[in-house]
Order: C-alpha cells, then sequence, then structure tokens
C-alpha cells in the first residue's frame, strides 16, 4: 500500500523567508497560462488579442483567483473558523482557496478588463477558457503535496490506495491526483482541441463550465466531503452542490443559436 511522503510544504527557506510549494504551484499555474494564452493568440488572430492584452488579463485574473478562491474557502467552506479567526483569512500561503470561489472572481476580473478593452464578456472567457485547466492541474498538485484534500476510505486491494499518516492509518483514494488528472489534464486537452477551429460565441466557455462541472461532480464521490455552509454530507457534497448549475448553463451556451446566426 502506498503511503503519502509527507512532503515538507517550504521549497526554499533563507532565514524568515520561506518559498512554499503551494505557492510555486499557482506560480507555474499562472506561468502556463501566459505562455499558452500567447501561443494561442498568435495563431487564432479570429480573437483579436495581443501580447499586451494577455500580459493585463494575467494581472487581473491573479486578483480575481487569489481573492475569489480565498473568499469562496472561507463563505463555502469555513465561515465558523475564519469567523473565529479573522486573522487566518490573510494566511492564503497555507492553502485553502476554493475553486468556485476562484472561478466566480475570475469572472468579475474578466468582465472588468473587457469592460475596459471592449471586447464583450463571451470572447473573453472564449479565449481564457482552454488555458485555466492547467493552472487547476497545478493547484491539485499542490493541495497532494500538502497532503490536504484527502479521499474517502478505499479498498485495501486498491493498487494505489494510499494511507496519509497526518489523516489516519486508513486507505483512501489520492483524490487529489484525480482532480488533477481530470480537471487539469483531460479537461486541457478536451477544450485545447475543440477550441482549434472558430466556434460560436461562448462555445467553448460553455463547454468548459459542461467538463469542470462533470469532472468535478464525479471526482467528490472518490473525495472526503467538506463540511461546508450545508454540513457534511456522503449524498452530495459542498463541491457538488457548487458544480451542478455549471451544467445547465454551460449546456445552454454550448447548444444556443448565437444571434445573428
Amino acid at each position: 500500500m502506498l503511503i503519502h511522503p509527507q512532503f515538507d510544504p517550504i521549497a526554499l527557506q533563507a532565514g524568515p523567508l520561506a518559498v512554499r510549494w503551494y505557492g510555486l504551484m499557482y506560480l507555474a499555474g499562472f506561468l502556463a497560462f501566459l505562455w499558452l494564452g500567447k501561443r494561442r493568440a498568435a495563431a487564432q488572430s479570429w480573437h483579436g488579442m495581443s501580447a499586451q492584452d494577455l500580459d493585463d488579463l494575467l494581472f487581473y485574473g491573479v486578483f480575481g483567483v487569489v481573492f475569489g478562491g480565498r473568499l469562496g474557502q472561507v463563505l463555502f467552506y469555513e465561515p465558523g473558523y475564519y469567523l473565529a479567526h479573522p486573522l487566518e483569512i490573510l494566511a492564503v500561503w497555507k492553502g485553502g482557496m476554493a475553486f468556485h470561489g476562484g472561478f466566480l472572481g475570475v469572472l468579475v476580473a474578466m468582465a472588468l478588463w473587457g469592460r475596459k478593452s471592449g471586447k464583450t464578456f463571451f470572447q473573453v472567457t472564449d479565449f481564457i477558457a482552454p488555458l485555466v485547466p492547467l493552472g487547476l492541474l497545478a493547484g491539485r498538485i499542490g493541495n497532494f503535496i500538502n497532503g490536504e484534500l484527502w479521499g474517502r476510505v478505499a479498498d485495501a486491494t486498491l493498487p494505489w490506495a494510499m494511507i496519509f499518516p497526518n489523516v489516519d492509518m486508513l486507505p483512501r483514494h489520492p483524490s487529489p491526483l484525480y482532480q488533477a488528472a481530470g480537471e487539469g489534464l483531460l479537461l486541457f486537452v478536451i477544450l485545447w482541441l475543440y477550441s482549434s477551429r472558430r466556434r460560436p460565441l461562448g462555445a467553448v466557455s460553455g463547454l468548459f463550465l459542461i467538463g469542470y462541472g462533470t469532472l468535478r461532480f464525479v471526482a467528490e464521490f472518490f473525495r472526503e466531503p467538506d463540511h461546508g455552509i450545508l454540513g457534511l454530507s456522503y449524498v452530495v457534497s459542498m463541491g457538488q452542490w457548487l458544480s451542478l448549475p455549471m451544467l445547465p448553463f454551460g449546456l445552454w451556451l454550448l447548444l444556443r443559436k448565437p444571434a445573428g446566426r
């Protein structure tokens, strides 16, 4: 049976200054966004995006991810804890970033940038959607390094069942790796291939919503549920509740008839 390596969460340290693996994973995600985005802008001129646009998008996106992700963690998953420890809200380097909060934060940031640059909301979201999954992959690797978001108890005969000593000595699903493979790598391949041709406005965004919502919903069956504001549930987890609205809205975007067609 596999045992979680219990990585040191600090990658580099010089005196009181420490660089954590979790932060480095976010940095890797942002750099992947920038690199892929510039390739996409150069190869697909119909988006009307420039290299300078990518720099601005990343600037806005970083704030959306960090503030939205942390706010989502506070409001959706641990409101009681952060109400009792308000200063911990600022300790983002310790982990605790909710995807759905970060997703909403990015949407607000992209809407603001689109308004400033004269581009429509779905022009922006269709462009960035294929750039997001590799950042999700990096984030889930960060979760795994931190030994957090562990999976539900698994059959001991499962070849990749893993013990997380910081939790207990029971075999569990290494769910952060499942999510890295699904919401990260698989979703990236699907969106990158689908968006390689010009699609109706909103279609790429719709496929992202369907893909992420479905893959996250399935992954939650293998992940130990969070308490969340709705309480602990082994039937429908907080992550599943938050993913459900993504599916019908994504389907509507994918199937709708764009104006003028």
